[in-house]
């Protein structure tokens, strides 16, 4: 079993950065492929970035592109999400993600078999 705790969270201004941490525990995920997801009040859990076993591949949603970058350390099992220029509307508490039998990159919600606790991220204008 892989337990996932999510780190880094908190209130950040417009413009501003945050990174998150999703660190594994139970078992190495380094043949994993690792992912974020989103969820804001009132609204689905959405795909933020996936990366692929090894780090080579990365997948995004269309509205962070350019602004998160995911990377993950697997002799730390850990992922991270590098978020710069924070909008309000990137406001949500985030989830870490380790799908056990993929190794590439996907955005399907289901597919994933564990998850983090979550951690909040609150963007003010």
């Amino acid at each position: 079993q892989v337990q996932l705790a999510e780190s880094g969270g908190g209130s950040v201004q417009a413009g501003g950065s945050l990174r998150l941490s999703c660190a594994a525990s139970g078992r190495t995920v380094s043949n994993y492929a690792m992912a974020w997801f989103r969820q804001a009040p009132g609204k689905e859990r959405a795909f933020v970035a996936s990366i692929n076993y090894s780090g080579a591949n990365t997948l995004y949603t269309d509205s962070v592109k350019g602004r998160f970058a995911i990377s993950r350390d697997n002799a730390k099992n850990t992922a991270y999400l590098q978020m710069n220029s924070l909008k309000p509307e990137d406001t949500a508490v985030y989830y870490c993600a380790a799908d056990e039998d993929a190794k590439h990159t996907h955005s399907i919600n289901w597919k994933y078999d564990y998850w983090g606790q979550g951690t909040q991220v609150t963007v003010s204008s």
